[in-house]
């Protein structure tokens, strides 16, 4: 007598086979493509021409074309001649520029995140008239109040110092309206709740508990307050009046202007200076952005999909 073997059948206890779906096809949009290489080349094409220009000298700049290299490059003899020009004044200019911008960074994203958790997680009379007041100066330009601040920065002596560049920086109204959006979802209330009851303090509760869960938002605050220190440009030209102090843009800006007008210590050789200097300054925001890449991309997407 043969014997079949049946399947067991499918019950409640017995799991189905998974069902596989096929993966949807990827649409391709033509129109879409083309735009999206219109903006990549919109935003690599003054980087080639960068990279390309600095290996040139004065001669070649004019001479050459400017998307292709020159026959005799001279990229680390262009590099050499900026560090040298001046005494070496072009150090002075990029460790003034990462001072500025290092605690200018700091200090903003720490005052944005602390402002966005208290707007997020409490509630106090005219929070809503405060907050619509910090939305509403994210509308007013950075050049519109340079001259008030210059006023009342030079009532209160601090003009041509450091903090004259640093003190401004430190407000960022976006950063704090990023991080009150980032902070309603990223810190739960119950938590906070159960260090409440475990004895926790306000500020403990801050700087223990909610600031670490608010990091990929700050990271992405600081590197924002980052390149906007790094690339100002009409703050310290009016705040500044001893070279020592200038950062990158105001100094670089200096010697454009004597290589045109033919100044004190102008030379036919500072344009390619210029130049070198422009692509040295943007290559520590290049390295910023690579190191903390993943962190100011999930921070970008803060508020965005609600749990």
């Amino acid at each position: 007598m043969t014997t079949t073997l049946r399947p067991p059948p499918v019950t409640a206890q017995t799991p189905a086979a998974p069902v596989r779906h096929r993966p949807a096809a990827r649409r391709r949009s033509t129109p879409l493509t083309i735009a999206m290489l219109a903006a990549l080349a919109y935003f690599l094409l003054p980087l080639c021409w960068l990279l390309i220009a600095s290996t040139k000298s004065t001669q070649d700049l004019f001479d050459s074309f400017g998307l292709w290299f020159s026959h005799a490059p001279q990229l680390l003899t262009n590099i050499q001649a900026t560090f040298t020009q001046d005494d070496g004044v072009f150090v002075h200019w990029l460790l003034n520029t990462v001072l500025y911008a290092v605690v200018s960074a700091l200090g903003a994203a720490l005052l944005a995140a602390a402002a966005g958790y208290g707007f997020a997680k409490f509630r106090f009379r005219g929070d809503r008239f405060a907050f619509n007041l910090v939305l509403g100066a994210i509308m007013v330009p950075a050049t519109a109040l340079a001259i008030p601040t210059y006023l009342l920065f030079a009532k209160a002596g601090l003009v041509n110092t450091p903090w004259a560049v640093i003190l401004p920086s430190l407000v960022n109204p976006f950063g704090l309206y990023l991080m009150r959006v980032y902070a309603a979802d990223a810190v739960p209330d119950s938590l906070l709740e159960a260090a409440r009851i475990d004895g926790a303090g306000e500020a403990r509760i801050f700087f223990r508990i909610a600031l670490r869960l608010l990091a990929p938002g700050l990271v992405t605050v600081l590197l924002f307050t980052l390149v906007a220190t790094w690339n100002n440009y009409f703050l310290p030209l009016i705040m500044l009046n001893d070279p020592n102090l200038y950062p990158i843009t105001v100094g670089l800006s200096s010697w454009a202007a004597q290589a045109q007008n033919g100044g004190a210590g102008a030379s036919s050789d500072m344009l390619p200076l210029v130049v070198t200097g422009s692509l040295l300054s943007i290559v520590p925001l290049v390295i910023a952005f690579l190191v903390l890449q993943r962190y100011w991309q999930s921070g970008l997407a803060a508020g965005s999909v609600k749990q």
